[in-house]
């Protein structure tokens, strides 16, 4: 078996890549299959196999919505960074019907610490669905949703008066809230809005009027905590659709649990010099989506972390964080079983580069952890993806 694959990993189509293959079996803690797994890659959206560890590491069952305390009839608040408010998926109000029952409410706006893109994010995706930014309390995904099914709508509502008919593709000014629809286009789209505390304020009025007033800092402990969604079903969604905003704020999330500072660097390091000290290679991590080019990975170390989950989490919660080869998410049309599914893992695409790690079920019955990682090519990711389909049918078939 070894000297097919390895005769697969030296055909002329890699000859002008980079590419790398670790193959593992958790049971016989055997290394099936090594190509290249020390070196380092740029992994996209595998960093988002990180992401997911460190926040079943550090979340609890329920997303902490928001930090609290109360002083006479005063709600003081801190963001958690919890993504699910009136998100155009989740759409939880969970937040929103607690904060009702007050008369006033006071959000605190000092306790982020990042900036609010990654860094070496590409700055022309200011207005790309996938590149919202992070912040300590997200509202409606930090992105307002465009419709033109009957007239121009949107979501929310408040920001339709900032948004216009256009005849080119930039959907919003590049350093302001004014947003534009494609007259030609005839789906929806989500643009990143620009979060100062001009806009902060008015959804926040719009939302709940003349209640909610911006403070920079407090002297007040808030140390109650109001839980929203079950955050398996966040975990789920970032991971099935490859979900960049939800990963970040998921780091913001789990560094939260730390501090009442939210950093995610902080939390990086934490789970790096902790619970994954014993990777064989640490990586450079730089956030949580992979959408930095600064971020690089070895396939040997997602193999470990996804060895770790394997051992920790039960089969079947496992894998429902998942996408499913031929059946769900970023995997829907690639990686179909013949009568039932084999693959179950996370892609990971930017321009030049495709990765893929997780779970090969072998027609044997064993289970097979793997990462697939390709640099640096020039042809289409979907010849990538062919060739990558063929070696691990192979694993499946065979092994």
């Amino acid at each position: 078996m070894s000297k097919h694959l390895e005769k697969s990993m030296h055909a002329s189509f890699n000859d002008h890549q980079f590419t790398g293959l670790m193959v593992y079996n958790p049971r016989t803690k055997d290394t099936v299959f090594n190509y290249n797994s020390d070196r380092y890659f740029t992994p996209a959206s595998n960093t988002k196999i990180f992401t997911l560890f460190t926040a079943l590491q550090y979340l609890p069952e329920k997303i902490p919505a928001f930090k609290y305390t109360v002083v006479q009839d005063t709600l003081i608040i801190r963001g958690t960074g919890d993504p699910s408010f009136l998100h155009p998926y989740f759409k939880d109000s969970t937040a929103l019907n607690f904060m009702k029952d007050f008369k006033a409410i006071k959000l605190v706006t000092d306790n982020y610490a990042n900036k609010k893109f990654g860094p070496g994010w590409a700055w022309e995706d200011y207005d790309t669905y996938y590149s919202p930014e992070r912040s300590a309390f997200p509202m409606y995904g930090n992105v307002v949703s465009i419709s033109n099914t009957d007239g121009l709508s949107t979501y929310p509502e408040f920001l339709k008066s900032q948004t216009d008919y256009s005849l080119f593709s930039k959907r919003r000014d590049f350093n302001s809230n004014k947003f534009y629809y494609n007259l030609n286009r005839k789906s929806s789209i989500e643009v990143p809005f620009v979060l100062d505390t001009v806009l902060v304020k008015a959804l926040w009025d719009d939302l709940l009027p003349n209640k909610v007033g911006l403070i920079a800092n407090t002297a007040a402990k808030t140390d109650q905590i109001l839980y929203s969604i079950p955050s398996d079903s966040l975990y789920k969604r970032m991971m099935h659709v490859s979900d960049n905003f939800l990963a970040e704020q998921i780091l913001v999330l789990a560094s939260s649990t730390i501090s009442d500072i939210l950093n995610t660097d902080t939390v990086r390091t934490s789970i790096l010099e902790n619970q994954l000290k014993d990777l064989k290679h640490q990586p450079e991590w730089v956030d949580g989506s992979g959408l930095s080019r600064y971020n690089l990975f070895t396939p040997s170390s997602f193999v470990q972390v996804l060895d770790k989950l394997y051992t920790e989490i039960p089969r079947e919660r496992l894998f429902n964080f998942f996408a499913v080869g031929g059946v769900s998410g970023t995997l829907k049309n690639w990686y179909a079983g013949v009568n039932s599914p084999y693959i179950y893992a996370k892609t990971g695409t930017v321009n030049n580069v495709h990765t893929l790690s997780g779970y090969l079920l072998t027609n044997s019955g064993e289970v097979l952890i793997f990462s697939f990682m390709n640099n640096n090519y020039t042809t289409s990711t979907d010849k990538i993806k062919e060739q990558m389909q063929v070696i691990l049918e192979y694993l499946r078939d065979n092994y």
